[in-house]
């Protein structure tokens, strides 16, 4: 008997390790600290060198800037699962008065609102948020500087707006309703809106030479939804953890897969860099690998938390600098480093535990037109469709009882499959969004839309 191999193995540490100093040097950092996740847990923790005297260590904070607008937007998506709203909604209907109500729920978590990407002067991220006071106070006189839900555009304020959103539904502040709903739930004790010691102060350094500026870390008030965030990689990694997998005392497998497909429109420049962007998650293709996270910065700081669903491997990089290493290069990095060195040993084939025969009779080759696919019978009652040969439609579907089935990806995506029979209870196609796929290549017996020629298959002398 075989076991998934827990730790690490020295050469795999030890090449995580000079990812990290390499990075710390060539970067140019006071510190930085890293963390590797596999098969859910922690595996690896590493830091290069001091934290004010405290060699840095798994429970050291730094500010993860842009990665609290994940945490923000899962509080939006808990709403959306207790019916409270619908991500197709306008804004206004659920926040009046903003002036961006037009822009709808799901446009804002994926920064297609149209909104500005910072709010009005001075720089929010160095002055104090009691600047800002209100919501007009970071929106400015003209919030929206692109039709709604027709680019992606990366917003800030849009962040705002939806921290506003979970304030006015909740009737709590939001990082109040943050610490009760997900930090809480999930373990995450040292993952606040203010620093708690140990953690890293924020720094500049100098261009030209190697000399140090004290950056503010400044409260940002109104903006706290955009950027707020003080964390560890301790609490990234289950952070991480629970974007892969989901959990039910925040959010459903389900949900945590919809906030990791994408969500906004791409931009040539997106299609050719592979970069996209979800509910609250960026999405690249990274050496042939799709990674979704975040990545955040507030000067003083830098911050990548990296998954690679696929590989179940994840990467947390924190660092004390305004500028210098690029922690989300460096998380790839680490992904890859742990994926290629020991790649995933996946779980041992199992029979399924039961089988519904009037579902096992749909497994097998099936038509659309004159191309094949195979239909796949996938534990829980879910099925799989697939082309046979070369590159076409294919998607996994979730069993919802009676016959039919929802599909949950690509092209299929919330589509339904469903097994129409015969009077005498004989299967006669599947039909899927009013495809109709058949026993046979154009099978006569079959309702085929346009009908079968009668003269049916015949040569040409």
């Amino acid at each position: 008997m075989t076991t998934q191999q827990e730790e690490l193995l020295p050469a795999t540490r030890r090449a995580l390790l000079h990812r990290i100093a390499v990075a710390q040097t060539e970067g140019r950092t006071p510190s930085l600290v890293a963390a590797v996740v596999r098969d859910g847990r922690a595996v690896w923790h590493g830091a290069r060198t001091s934290v004010e005297g405290h060699g840095p260590d798994e429970n050291v904070q730094y500010r993860i800037g842009s990665i609290t607008k994940t945490f923000t937007a899962v509080l939006v998506l808990r709403l959306r699962d207790e019916g409270v709203l619908d991500l197709g909604d306008p804004l206004e209907k659920h926040l009046p008065g903003t002036g961006a109500g037009e822009a709808t729920i799901a446009e804002l978590l994926a920064h297609s609102g149209g909104l500005a990407a910072e709010s009005p002067a001075p720089w929010w991220e160095r002055t104090p948020g009691s600047l800002r006071p209100e919501l007009a106070d970071v929106l400015g006189k003209q919030p929206l500087l692109h039709p709604a839900g027709r680019r992606h555009h990366y917003s800030n304020p849009g962040y705002t707006l939806l921290g506003a959103l979970v304030e006015k539904v909740r009737g709590a502040p939001w990082e109040e309703v943050l610490r009760r709903e997900v930090l809480e739930p999930l373990g995450l004790g040292r993952t606040t809106g203010r620093p708690l010691m140990p953690h890293a102060g924020g720094w500049a350094v100098h261009p030209w030479a190697d000399v140090l500026m004290a950056e503010p870390a400044e409260d940002l008030g109104r903006m706290a939804p955009a950027g707020q965030l003080w964390s560890t990689t301790a609490d990234l990694a289950r952070f991480a953890v629970f974007l892969t997998k989901g959990d039910d005392r925040v959010l459903s497998a389900e949900t945590v897969r919809e906030m990791r497909e994408p969500a906004a429109p791409t931009e040539a420049v997106d299609v050719v860099d592979g970069a996209a962007y979800g509910l609250g998650l960026q999405l690249r293709r990274w050496d042939g690998r799709l990674l979704v996270g975040h990545s955040g910065s507030l000067p003083g700081f830098l911050a990548n938390l990296t998954i690679s669903v696929e590989d179940d491997v994840a990467a947390v990089v924190l660092t004390n600098c305004t500028s210098g290493p690029l922690p989300a290069w460096v998380g790839a990095d680490l992904v890859r480093i742990v994926a290629e060195a020991e790649p995933r040993i996946p779980g041992p084939w199992r029979p399924l535990p039961e089988v519904d025969t009037s579902v096992l009779e749909l497994a097998g080759q099936w038509y659309w037109g004159t191309q094949a696919f195979a239909l796949r019978l996938m534990s829980g009652g879910g099925v799989s469709l697939e082309p046979l040969s070369g590159y076409g439609r294919r998607s996994c579907f979730r069993a919802n009882g009676e016959g039919t089935w929802t599909g949950l990806e690509g092209y299929y995506a919330g589509e339904s499959l469903r097994a129409v029979r015969r009077p005498d209870g004989s299967v006669s196609h599947l039909d899927l969004g009013s495809f109709v796929f058949t026993r046979q290549p154009y099978d006569e017996g079959a309702p085929v839309p346009g009908g079968v020629d009668p003269k049916g298959w015949q040569g040409i002398g």
